[in-house]
């Protein structure tokens, strides 16, 4: 087959989940010698469509054709022997099994002679297919390492050795790069590259613009399960895919506040220290939005935690209205009405193996309870209101948290505050890994805050929603704020002067 041949097309797929319409007559050509990019909100239904062309989901109809010809792709089986193969974004791989064993598992290759009979694995073979397929990747890692001592990143390399020994003329890529470091992410673009270059199809999605840019020939965009626009790279610029995955221009995503904000300080910090914070002085007031930038590891995210009480400063104060609220804990931080949107919220926020209600409420059962009982109307009642007030999208609030997207991950995690009628709310990177659509959901959501009258603390790394949504934006390195700059005067050039010291 040529390159840029159409090696696998979809014609007027649909799919349905019960009364769920995930994919409605959807079209997709897949070309060898390219990488083709796959973008859409979470739930658009990238996912599903590459999953029903790599044989682990059937359509309910359409047509697939691969090398021109109709073929019904009956399982993942069937996919790999036809050269299809799918990486997905959490990795389908046996963690306690070596290198080796995971690339050909189900396919070891056995022992000649007397013993193959038995089925006896020819060890020497499978180490040295598994370093052949290895090498074809870059990777530098043992066919005999057990799979849990390798990084992220080189599990990710195991993957795709495992594709390329099925000799794969279509890869399906799954936001590869989500849980990579920034080198481990740029070496496995780059790798993309090289596939391409020998004639491999990869499709793959991703939330990261700069990345799809860099790497992909052609883009196809869904929303809602429908094709809604395809373009070559060089043919297209980010702003319209964003226009094309949530219906609306890219200007509209930081929308301008009418908001009557405060005269006085809500919250006042003063001279706060500890550990690599120093001396960091500032205030917000009601409805006011103070967004607080700089370069990874300014210290930013370990203020957050010094004024929630997470840690315990070594000096400084703060008041809150006017009242000292030095906090020696997150319940006291709590019980005076100042909330925190933690970085990881996976980590630190969700309970993930308990229900969307309970997530909800979890900072809030004393309020919801009467004599250690929790009134389930009144809690209810106000999980209702507050899902349907933040658009969270759900099944059910009984189900676990782990079945929502990202964007209504962190939803959950905002409404916590809002039951609790929280004054002060920080928010430590809120839109991170979370789509473009979910994005200028939670940016509207924050402004909507600020226009009620909460004090909002807004830390992220992306500058341009630092400087879309912030009242003031106060730059911080190496733990000090280096400066306060009002809206008007904050422009991404002199943020990163102050951020990398040149505005001292």
């Amino acid at each position: 087959m040529s390159l840029n041949d159409i090696v696998l097309s979809a014609r007027g797929i649909n799919k349905s989940y019960a009364s769920q319409r995930v994919l409605e007559d959807v079209d997709l050509d897949i070309r060898s010698g390219e990488i083709l990019a796959l973008i859409g909100e979470n739930g658009a239904g990238k996912s599903t469509l590459m999953r029903i062309l790599a044989g682990a989901t059937r359509p309910d109809d359409g047509v697939v054709s691969y090398g021109g010809e109709a073929v019904v792709i009956g399982n993942v089986m069937h996919a790999q022997s036809l050269g299809i193969a799918m990486i997905y974004q959490e990795l389908n791989l046996v963690q306690s099994r070596t290198v080796a064993q995971n690339i050909y598992l189900g396919r070891e290759p056995l022992r000649r002679g007397g013993l193959g009979w038995l089925g006896v694995i020819d060890r020497r073979e499978l180490r040295l297919r598994a370093q052949r397929a290895l090498r074809t990747v870059g990777s530098k890692a043992s066919p005999g390492t057990i799979l849990w001592d390798l990084s992220a990143g080189q599990q990710q390399l195991v993957e795709i050795a495992k594709a390329i020994s099925f000799d794969a003329k279509v890869l399906f890529m799954d936001e590869p790069t989500s849980s990579l470091s920034e080198e481990m992410a740029d070496s496995l673009l780059r790798l993309m590259c090289e596939l391409r270059s020998q004639g491999m199809a990869i499709v793959f999605t991703t939330h990261r613009m700069p990345e799809a840019f860099r790497v992909a020939d052609r883009f196809v965009v869904v929303r809602d399960g429908r094709n809604v626009g395809k373009a070559g790279a060089k043919d297209i610029d980010e702003a319209t895919i964003v226009e094309w995955m949530v219906g609306r221009p890219m200007d509209q995503h930081y929308p301008k506040r009418a908001v009557q904000i405060g005269q006085t300080p809500v919250l006042e910090v003063s001279g706060l220290s500890g550990g690599m914070v120093k001396d960091v002085t500032f205030s917000v007031r009601a409805g006011e939005i103070v967004g607080f930038a700089g370069l990874v590891g300014a210290g930013r995210s370990e203020m957050a935690r010094l004024i929630f009480g997470d840690q315990v400063p070594s000096a400084g104060q703060i008041l809150l209205n006017g009242k000292p609220a030095l906090n020696r804990s997150p319940r006291e931080a709590i019980q005076r009405g100042i909330g925190l949107v933690p970085e990881d919220r996976k980590k630190d926020a969700l309970v993930l193996d308990h229900s969307v209600r309970e997530n909800m409420i979890l900072a809030a059962l004393p309020k919801l309870s009467d004599f250690g009982v929790v009134r389930s109307k009144r809690v209810s009642r106000m999980t209702s209101h507050y899902t349907e007030q933040l658009g969270i999208k759900l099944r059910s609030l009984d189900q676990t948290v782990t079945g929502l997207s990202g964007g209504n991950q962190q939803k959950c995690v905002l409404s916590r505050w809002l039951v609790l009628s929280t004054e002060v709310l920080i928010l430590d990177e809120p839109t991170r890994g979370i789509d473009v659509g979910a994005k200028a959901t939670i940016y509207k959501l924050i402004g909507d805050l600020a226009a009620e009258g909460l004090a909002v603390i807004f830390i992220s790394s992306d500058l341009p929603e630092v400087l879309g949504l912030s009242d003031r934006v106060c730059v911080m390195s190496e733990g000090r704020i280096m400066a306060t700059l009002d809206r008007s005067d904050a422009t991404p050039e002199l943020v990163m002067r102050y951020a990398s010291h040149v505005a001292r």
